[in-house]
């Protein structure tokens, strides 16, 4: 963590802004396939991630649920898994531990329940194929999706989305799609996310006062300087 934000302020000013706002703060931060995407809309997610890994096989995943803590996102890589590893019974748990949402490189189901519960899940789809419940847990191995792995770990660095994920790790989700990255690299583009977000929320204004995003950008300059050749950015115009 940068400075003097604690964790608790991370998530609650992350909360407040956009994941397309913090992404164009800085765009080297990690986004996650946008196949795994949000099941049920309108949703808003930020918190640590605790990591697990499920292959077919969702005890795992009930095991991670006990361990979690509030506040946690439950990252449950599957390792090209084709069977649901969540449900309708594991997010009502999730709601009721507390934690902030469930993303699974994998697949789903229940999800009209989900619908009902309205917890942030993110999933590749859904299947009504459940996975087994025999694996052993292994903890404090690296974990990447496609690899040859015999145990289901937890707490360890696993690939989710193309995206690798630390236990720890901030994970940022709405209907926009995914990013995670170090709790540091987040809160050294939060500023500049919350200006962003503040300027779009201005411009927006200003538009139902009839005004255009062209008049409210610098647009013109920004094109007539790169048909000269000349370097230049699109910028807003607005009092943020």
């Amino acid at each position: 963590m940068s400075g003097t934000l604690s964790a608790v302020d991370l998530i609650e000013r992350l909360l407040g802004v956009d994941v397309s706002a913090l992404s164009d703060a800085d765009k080297t931060l990690p986004v996650v396939d946008p196949a795994v995407r949000a099941m049920i809309p309108d949703v808003r997610m930020a918190g640590p991630a605790f990591t697990v890994l499920a292959e077919d096989d969702h005890l795992p995943v009930m095991t991670a649920l006990a361990e979690a803590e509030p506040g946690d996102v439950l990252v449950i890589a599957t390792n090209g898994g084709t069977r649901a590893v969540f449900g309708e019974l594991f997010a009502t748990e999730a709601r009721r531990r507390g934690l902030a949402g469930i993303v699974a490189d994998g697949f789903c189901r229940d999800l009209r329940g989900l619908r009902q519960i309205g917890l942030p899940v993110y999933a590749r789809g859904t299947t009504p194929r459940s996975g087994t419940s025999v694996s052993r847990a292994a903890r404090g191995a690296t974990v990447v999706c496609g690899a040859s792995v015999s145990r289901a770990a937890r707490g360890a660095t696993v690939v989710c989305g193309g995206v690798e994920v630390s236990a720890g790790d901030i994970v940022f989700g709405d209907d926009d799609g995914l990013l995670t990255a170090p709790a540091d690299r987040i809160a050294a583009a939060l500023e500049t996310a919350e200006l962003i977000a503040r300027s779009e929320r201005a411009i927006l204004a200003a538009q139902a006062r009839g005004e255009s995003v062209h008049d409210l950008t610098n647009h013109d300059e920004h094109v007539a300087a790169l048909d000269r050749g000349e370097s230049s950015a699109l910028a807003f115009r607005v009092d943020a």
